[in-house]
């Protein structure tokens, strides 16, 4: 049993602090759309760590809009319903195609430099897009460029207020409305922030896994509490694992973008033989679930735990360019990007699924908006298009202004009782040890591939792991750890239920794509459970 809130509080007796728009997180989808509302709304910013710690400040790659007459929506549209594996709303990613452009004038507007050549914009192919269409800023670091730009603007931003190192541990609800969250300070003191409109911008959910390019933060904070709330999550089954990240001893799980291999760089396995012919016709460049299952066959018929990624081929002087943190970076632990072939496997990278919105960022739960990796628009699919999910924060995030704008106040005081479970003491067993149990079941049953046999044998030992809900809780650690228990059981359910493989989502026991049965999205809901909703033929 998933309790409605966390924690037993009297509102009632809580400090109580108005705004106009509650943004809960940070990363692009948060600043780029707090400071979209700040001009007709004063805001508040809550997020757990800081403005710069987010998935977004390490996205190498770059973000994909129609920049060049070589391309057009049409061409945008095509690959990123290709990539969903016919799960995409069309509806949604029309709005993408179409609106990216004006979103990135946006971001440059307010202060991104994205690189240029000759004086036009340094475009990019990644894989599966047919066109080049990225634009990055200093080379690979793209990501950290939007964060620095925005937030400088945030904290410049007299109507908009930022509450780093905060938790917002849950939504408040009164008769199907969100009239805000409960909130705790540093000190653990909580307050009840209250406002017309709530924004979860919380990212996503790769802390599920035991290997992540995710920072720390990414632990499903929005799902979970929007999951509690009552609000509809969709499609969590597809957790798209990026295929090249550094697999090295005493190194992190860096990401080693794809671009690097939009420039030209190939993949080998252990025997240093290219493999990926075996498995794709666009070869490197074949969408993200493919090279990852391609590279985990390879690791399995050479018996080793890495592929390697070869740019060597390529000029020195363009790869130090084009990729000069990465390079940095590896160079840090004695691997040379130029002259080296770089070990790689997959890691955990981007939640498809999240909580379900309409084509202007609102949930089912009014007042309740999710922007970002934390929601699903139907942008994505069954598999996203690299350098897809900054567009679509940028866009969805634009919809999300509008439509607060024509909100009225809110009116009334929430008669809120908070109190759902009797409570233990404590924790029973240490948090971090439970966490690193999640993210082992994790791997071993949810992770690449998948089987009904293990998805039942992972959903139960995650429901052993249920006693945290019963138990007095007031540190971060202990919310993160509810939270990421709540995705992954939310993660697993949906994986039980979908019976083929599609996109990122690979049954052992249904390999094949079934459109008759399967194109529709799976739907959880904390009352009604798993439900099914197919899309209409286009």
């Amino acid at each position: 049993m998933i309790p409605r809130y966390l924690v037993d509080v009297d509102l009632q007796s809580l400090p109580v602090i108005h705004k106009d728009v509650i943004v809960i997180g940070a990363g692009i989808a948060g600043l780029f759309t707090a400071i979209k509302a700040s001009e007709t709304n004063d805001v508040l910013m809550i997020t757990k760590k800081s403005l710069m710690d987010s998935n977004t400040r390490y996205a190498q790659g770059g973000i994909a809009a129609v920049f060049s007459d070589d391309d057009s929506p049409a061409y945008h549209r095509q690959d990123t319903l290709i990539a969903g594996a016919g799960l995409c709303s069309h509806e949604a990613v029309d709005v993408l195609v179409h609106e990216g452009p004006k979103g990135v004038e946006d971001l440059i507007r307010m202060g991104t430099q994205f690189d240029t050549e000759n004086g036009e914009y340094a475009l990019t192919k990644e894989g599966a897009h047919s066109q080049r269409r990225i634009l990055h800023a200093n080379g690979d670091a793209t990501g950290y460029e939007i964060v620095r730009a925005l937030s400088e603007k945030a904290v410049a931003n007299p109507r908009i207020d930022v509450w780093d190192d905060h938790f917002a541990i849950d939504l408040i609800t009164d008769d199907g409305v969100c009239v805000g969250a409960l909130v705790q300070k540093p000190d653990g003191q909580r307050l009840f922030v209250r406002g017309k409109a709530t924004i979860l911008c919380s990212g996503g959910a790769g802390q599920l896994y035991r290997y992540t390019t995710n920072p720390e933060v990414a632990t499903g904070d929005g799902i979970a509490m929007a999951y509690r709330a009552g609000a509809y999550i969709q499609d969590v089954e597809f957790v798209q694992f990026h295929p090249t990240s550094l697999c090295y001893p005493g190194a992190p799980r860096f990401l080693i973008s794809e671009a690097v291999r939009g420039e030209g760089a190939v993949l080998r396995n252990i025997r240093g033989e290219r493999f990926m012919e075996k498995y794709h016709e666009q070869l490197e460049l074949a969408p993200r679930d493919v090279v990852a299952r391609a590279i985990v066959s390879e690791m399995e018929a050479t018996k080793s735990t890495f592929v390697y990624i070869d740019v060597t081929h390529e000029s020195a002087d363009m790869v130090k360019h084009r990729f000069p943190n990465i390079y940095e970076f590896c160079l840090n632990f004695g691997l040379d990007l130029t002259t080296d072939w770089i070990p790689v496997a997959p890691a955990a990278h981007y939640m498809m699924g999240g909580v379900k919105t309409d084509l202007n960022g609102e949930t089912n739960l009014r007042r309740l908006f999710a922007c970002g990796e934390c929601s699903s628009t139907g942008v994505h699919g069954a598999n996203r298009l690299a350098s897809n999910s900054l567009s679509e924060a940028i866009v969805f995030g634009r919809r999300i202004v509008e439509r607060i704008n024509t909100l009225p106040p809110l009116e009334g005081h929430a008669e809120v009782q908070m109190k759902s479970l009797a409570r233990r003491e404590a924790p029973i067993q240490a948090v971090v040890e439970k966490r690193l149990k999640l993210q082992k079941i994790m791997v071993r049953y949810v992770g690449l591939r998948r089987n009904a046999n293990g998805l039942h044998k992972g959903l139960e030992e995650l429901k052993r792991l249920r006693s945290i809900f019963q138990c007095v809780i007031t540190k971060r650690e202990e919310y993160e750890f509810a939270n990421l228990l709540t995705c992954a059981m939310l993660t697993t359910q949906s994986a039980l239920g979908r019976e083929e493989s599609r996109g990122a989502h690979s049954r052992e026991d249904f390999p094949e794509r079934d459109d008759l049965l399967w194109r529709k999205h799976t739907v959880l809901h904390r009352e009604y459970g798993l439900t099914e909703e197919r899309i209409e033929d286009v």
